[in-house]
C-alpha cells in the first residue's frame, strides 16, 4: 500500500470540509489524557528538555557552526544549539533534491505529506511544549494553537494542494479531424512543477500555526523549502522539519527537500530571500520587511502577512454584559500578541443604546476595564489566558502607550508562580478621539486596545473604512441591533476585503480562526496579500509543462 493510499480516507475528509467549510477538524484540540494517552503530556514534555543544552539532532549539508539564539519569554534556559549553514549551501542542497521530489508527482508527495503530518500530531506535545516555551502562549493556547489547530491548517494546506493538481489530467489523446484526410493525432503529457525552492520566514508568536501552512503548501505542490524560524523561536519548526526529513529518508528521497535555514545574521537572510533560485517567500512579520522583501526579492513570488490594525464597532448592543467579557477575553488571550486581536474599539461619544439602558461612553471603559479585572482576577486564570510577553518592546509599547491619550484601565503586571522570570501584563486600555487618528491608525502589537470616541456610529463606519483602506487589517467587529447598520458594516468589509464578525457574544472570538472553515485574511488589504487557505494559496507555486508528439 502507498503512503496516498494509507492516508485517502483523511485527505477526502479534508477536501469535503474545504468545499462545506462545514465544522471539521483531524486533530483534536482538547489535550485530555483520554485523548493523547496517560502519559503523552509528561513524555512529550521530557522529550522537549531533553534538547537543552546541547546541539538538536538535525544533521545538514555543509553545517559550519553550531547556534544558540532562542531566550524563553519564560525565563527557561534553554541552550538549543542547531545547524547554521551558508545560504548558498542550503540553496544548493535544494537545488539537488529538487528533482526526485518533482519526480514522485503529486500522489507521492501528498502521500508522504500525509505520513510525517500524522507523525507530528503523535508528537504533539514535545511541539507545543516547545511552542510555549519558545513562543510564550499560555499552555492551553500553545497546545492548541501550535499543534492540533496549526495541524489542521497544515492539512488544509496539503487539501488545496491536491485540488488544485488534480485537475490537470496526467495525458491526453487528442485528435484534430481533418475531413477528407487522416485526422492530426498527437499524444500529449501534463507535468506539474514547482516553481522553484521555497523559503518560508516564520515569526516569533505563532511558529507553527503561521508556519506550516506555506511550508506545507510548497512542498505539496513540487518545491523544496528552507524554513527560516524566528531566532527566538526555532524549536518547534527544528522538531517538525526533523519528522519530515525522517519520512523523506524512509522513502529514498534526499532528505534536503526540508532544510532548517537558521541564518542568525541579517545579512544571511536577505541573501537567501533574493537568491535567484528562491521562487516562493512565505513570511509573517513586520509590515517593514515585508516592504523589504516586496521591494528587494522580485524574482520571487511573496506571501506576506504583515501588521494590521483591528477594529471593533460598538454601535448598540443587545447584551451588554456578554459584549464585555466576549470584548474582555478577546483583549487578553495570549496579551494581545495574535495578529488577529482587537486593537480599535470605535464607540460613539455620547454612548450607547443597550439591553441595561443607555451607557455613556466612559461607562463602557470602565465595564470593559471592569470585565477584564473580573477575568484575571483569579491568578490561575490570568497566567493561562494571558501568557508571557514575548518581546521587551512590546512592554516598552505598553509604557509608551499611557502616554498617548486619557487611561481608562491600567496594565498591570502578574507574577507567575511557576516562571518567576515572566513578563505577564494584563491590557491596558486608553481613551482617544476621533482626531487621533495618527494614534490609533498605526499598529501598537501587544495588550493595548485605543477606546476612540466617534461623532456617531456613521462616522465609526467611516473610520473603520479609513483604517481598512490605508492601513489593512485581518479581523472587523460589529456590535449593532440595528439590522440596517449591520447591512452597511458588511458593505465596508467587502470595500474592505475584511472578514466581519457579528455581535459575537459566546464562546467565539473575533481573533479566533477555524481551519476548513475559516479563511484566515483575505489577501486584499494591506495587512496580507494572501490567504490561509484558498486555492490561489497553492496554485500559483506550480506550473504545468506539458510535452506532445505525433502518435
Amino acid at each position: 500500500m502507498t503512503l496516498f493510499d494509507k492516508h485517502r480516507a483523511l485527505l477526502d475528509q479534508a477536501v469535503h470540509a474545504a468545499k462545506t467549510r462545514e465544522y471539521w477538524s483531524a486533530f483534536p484540540e482538547n489535550p485530555s489524557p483520554k485523548v493523547y494517552g496517560e502519559t503523552a503530556q509528561a513524555d512529550g514534555q521530557a522529550a522537549t528538555q531533553a534538547y537543552f543544552n546541547g546541539d538538536f539532532p538535525l544533521q545538514q549539508t555543509a553545517t559550519r557552526s553550531w547556534v544558540a539564539t532562542e531566550q524563553s519569554p519564560y525565563g527557561v534556559a534553554l541552550n538549543v544549539r542547531y545547524p547554521d549553514c551558508a545560504p548558498a549551501d542550503l540553496v544548493a542542497a535544494a537545488q539537488a533534491a529538487e528533482s526526485a521530489w518533482q519526480a514522485l508527482g503529486a500522489q507521492g508527495r501528498v502521500g508522504l505529506l500525509l505520513e510525517a503530518l500524522t507523525r507530528i500530531h503523535q508528537r504533539t506535545h514535545e511541539i507545543t511544549h516547545a511552542v510555549m516555551l519558545t513562543s510564550g502562549q499560555g499552555p492551553m493556547m500553545a497546545f492548541q494553537a501550535g499543534g492540533p489547530h496549526a495541524q489542521d491548517r497544515a492539512l488544509e494546506a496539503i487539501a488545496y494542494a491536491w485540488m488544485a493538481q488534480a485537475d490537470i489530467p496526467a495525458t491526453a489523446h487528442w485528435e484534430k479531424p481533418q475531413g477528407k484526410n487522416p485526422p492530426l493525432v498527437m499524444q500529449k503529457h501534463f507535468e506539474v512543477v514547482g516553481r522553484g525552492i521555497g523559503l518560508v520566514l516564520g515569526c516569533a508568536t505563532f511558529p507553527t500555526w503561521n508556519t506550516y501552512p506555506g511550508l506545507f503548501a510548497s512542498l505539496a505542490t513540487g518545491n523544496p523549502v528552507i524554513v527560516k524560524p524566528h531566532p527566538n523561536a526555532v524549536l518547534p519548526m527544528a522538531i517538525t522539519i526533523a519528522i519530515l526529513r525522517d519520512v523523506l529518508r524512509e522513502q529514498g528521497i534526499d532528505p534536503n527537500v526540508v532544510q532548517l535555514g537558521l541564518c542568525p545574521r541579517n545579512e544571511d537572510t536577505q541573501a537567501l530571500a533574493t537568491n535567484p533560485a528562491v521562487a516562493l517567500i512565505d513570511f509573517t512579520g513586520s509590515t517593514a520587511f515585508g516592504n523589504w522583501l516586496q521591494s528587494n526579492a522580485k524574482q520571487a513570488r511573496l506571501y506576506a502577512e504583515m501588521a494590521g490594525v483591528n477594529t471593533v464597532i460598538l454601535e448598540s448592543a443587545g447584551d451588554y454584559a456578554a459584549t464585555m467579557k466576549n470584548l474582555a477575553f478577546t483583549l487578553a488571550l495570549y496579551s494581545g500578541q495574535m495578529c488577529t486581536t482587537t486593537q480599535n474599539i470605535l464607540i460613539p461619544q455620547d454612548g450607547i443604546a443597550t439591553n441595561e439602558g443607555h451607557k455613556s461612553f466612559d461607562q463602557i471603559g470602565q465595564d470593559l476595564g471592569a470585565a477584564l479585572a473580573a477575568l484575571l482576577e483569579d491568578p490561575r486564570v490570568a497566567t493561562a489566558v494571558l501568557g508571557a510577553i514575548a518581546s521587551p518592546a512590546t512592554s516598552e509599547r505598553i509604557t509608551a502607550s499611557a502616554q498617548v491619550g486619557r487611561l481608562v484601565h491600567a496594565s498591570q503586571k502578574i507574577a507567575h508562580p511557576q516562571f518567576p522570570q515572566a513578563v505577564l501584563q494584563t491590557p491596558q486600555l486608553v481613551a482617544l478621539t476621533e482626531a487621533d487618528s495618527a494614534i490609533y491608525n498605526q499598529e501598537c502589537f501587544g495588550p493595548v486596545a485605543y477606546l476612540v470616541a466617534v461623532k456617531d456610529g456613521a462616522s465609526a463606519l467611516t473610520v473603520a473604512q479609513n483604517t481598512l483602506q490605508q492601513h489593512g487589517a485581518l479581523t472587523l467587529g460589529v456590535y449593532s441591533q440595528n439590522p440596517a447598520y449591520i447591512d452597511q458594516a458588511v458593505r465596508v468589509s467587502l470595500r474592505g476585503k475584511v472578514a466581519l464578525s457579528i455581535n459575537l457574544t459566546q464562546g467565539i472570538y473575533v481573533n479566533q480562526s477555524a481551519a476548513f472553515s475559516d479563511f484566515h485574511a483575505t489577501g486584499g488589504n494591506p495587512a496580507a496579500n494572501a490567504s490561509y487557505t484558498n486555492l490561489a494559496f497553492v496554485a500559483d507555486r506550480f506550473v504545468v509543462v506539458q510535452r506532445r508528439a505525433h502518435v
